[in-house]
């Protein structure tokens, strides 16, 4: 399997490079690299080699200085073949991949084959639990701290697949921004006038825990406990996890135990995309235009942020980015996140009386002044909470960091109302100590969905016909449907089936997933049938 790659603009100078575009060539290998605006790229036209790796690295390393600057960089893309793959080792520095080996530091690393769907090679009708088990190989894992969009080069190199496989699907007005926003449409087969609907769901993965090297394995479960990994003893557990009596008898995608699986919401986007092949498959099922979206970075609440809603043009869409099956979900919690800092004074300890502020001690005096009842360990439904998620620090300077969650406004800004008290309160005793910083996340989406019930309502009828009992229930978290529903795309949630989401007990059902997948189809079917 050959894969070449056309840059936008070349230059073709042997050994020479001309601003950022750059093209090197060795007659010994038929290799070539170009620079491109920022993109590096590689094109062979043989079968890999030790030779061949070596030159192409080689070009790569004559022509690196010539990038943009470190900001501007996205990512530094290599395409060989079949074997191509994305190997970041930090942020600042981007490394790739040739034949299984990192050319910088040459460790070896797993085999990931990227397989591009051309026209001519896609396989039609692809089971829905072979495109997932496809998706999770693929280490998207985002993460808030580089200040990127996506923030991490594994989610553009999954959405840089995914645009291959729908292209090669024959899908339409297919576009990847470069924030990693990938959108594409199924075309109407019909005559009526048919609102446009939308399908959404999201490439990262939580970075709570590793999705580097997942490695899955499906289950027939007939009850008791699944061994993940004998060797350290983690074992999915039904007294720990009941839910997993609810799928007797049902294929589970597992873990090994060692990373998250990826079912939030790598199974979404197989459902969608499983869905819409479904469809191209069945023409006497009409339809009317049908988008759909992948987007970075929901995992740290960013996802909707370059999410184009006019680009996208639906009248309403469905987030694929639910649990259990049958939930269906408008309300969301409203949410923000508080950073308060304390500032200590420190001096040695032998002469420390009356002097000495420990800001460790300070921030300990706050949490514990935070409602332990009011914490996600001790609430459900639609209580809100105060959580927790760090705490950082020296005698000089402690952060704590919380995240704030309510579903009802009036209460969630009680609640930041309340964290500013407390820094108050601190200061009193320990005069300019605390300071806070609070910013809104997202908000309830139920405002925007009422208005537009039927959109639930069609929703409802659609799990009907997949025999699909609705569980109509709040979500205690958020979806980027939340952040759409306000930028003016009503857009609630759906099952996608994903168990345990975030951690290594992660699961998800096949025959769950096929119920999603059917969901989205009878949604299209409802929507024409009613225009």
């Amino acid at each position: 399997l050959k894969c070449t790659v056309k840059p936008r603009k070349w230059s073709a100078v042997s050994g020479t490079s001309v601003g950022n575009n750059a093209w090197h060539s060795s007659a010994s290998d038929a290799s070539s690299v170009a620079i491109d605006d920022g993109f590096a790229r590689c094109r062979h036209t043989a079968t890999p080699s030790s030779t061949t790796t070596k030159n192409a690295h080689n070009a790569v390393s004559k022509c690196s200085f010539h990038l943009p600057e470190e900001k501007n960089l996205r990512f530094l893309r290599i395409a060989i073949l079949e074997n191509a793959a994305f190997c970041p080792q930090n942020y600042k520095n981007y490394y790739y991949l040739c034949s299984n080996k990192c050319l910088y530091n040459q460790k070896p690393l797993p085999r990931t084959p990227l397989r591009l769907h051309g026209r001519n090679n896609h396989h039609h009708n692809m089971k829905v639990v072979d495109r997932f088990l496809q998706y999770v190989k693929y280490d998207t894992q985002s993460d808030e701290l580089t200040n990127l969009t996506p923030s991490t080069p594994g989610q553009m190199v999954f959405a840089q697949q995914l645009k291959k496989e729908l292209k090669g699907m024959g899908l339409s007005n297919i576009s990847l921004d470069d924030n990693g926003y990938l959108m594409a449409t199924l075309p109407s087969n019909t005559d009526k006038k048919v609102p446009t609907i939308g399908f959404i769901a999201h490439l990262d993965t939580s970075p709570d825990m590793s999705g580097h090297n997942v490695n899955p394995r499906v289950v027939k479960y007939e009850g008791g406990k699944i061994v993940l990994n004998e060797e350290k003893a983690i074992v999915l557990d039904p007294q720990q996890f009941p839910e997993m009596n609810d799928f007797v008898g049902h294929d589970l995608v597992v873990t090994d135990g060692t990373t998250l699986l990826g079912a939030d919401d790598k199974a979404g986007i197989a459902e969608i995309i499983s869905a819409i092949e479904y469809l191209q498959a069945h023409p006497e099922i009409k339809h009317g235009d049908i988008r759909i979206a992948f987007n970075p970075d929901e995992e740290i609440g960013m996802g909707a942020h370059h999410f184009d809603v006019e680009k996208f043009g639906a009248d309403w869409a469905y987030t694929m980015d639910g649990g259990y099956p049958g939930e269906l979900e408008f309300e969301n919690f409203n949410a923000a996140s508080a950073k308060i800092t304390f500032t200590g004074l420190n001096v040695h300890p032998g002469m420390a009386k009356h002097k000495m502020l420990n800001s460790i001690r300070v921030a300990n005096q706050f949490a514990v002044m935070i409602p332990r009842w009011e914490t996600p360990e001790h609430t459900e439904g639609y209580e809100g909470f105060y959580h927790l998620i760090g705490f950082e620090g020296n005698v000089e300077k402690t952060v704590l960091t919380y995240i704030v969650r309510d579903h009802d406004r009036a209460r969630f800004e009680s609640r930041k109302r309340e964290l500013e008290h407390l820094c108050h309160k601190v200061n009193s005793e320990f005069p300019n100590c605390a300071s806070i910083e609070i910013k809104d996340q997202y908000y309830n989406m139920r405002e925007k969905i009422e208005p537009v019930m039927h959109i639930i309502e069609v929703a409802e009828k659609a799990m009907k016909n997949a025999d699909v009992k609705p569980i109509v229930q709040p979500i205690r978290g958020g979806t980027d449907g939340a952040q759409l529903s306000f930028k003016g795309l009503p857009c609630p949630n759906i099952f996608a089936g994903g168990m345990n989401m975030h951690g290594r007990y992660e699961y998800v059902s096949v025959q769950v997933m096929e119920k999603a997948m059917q969901t989205i189809v009878e949604i299209c079917k409802i929507v024409e049938a009613e225009a």
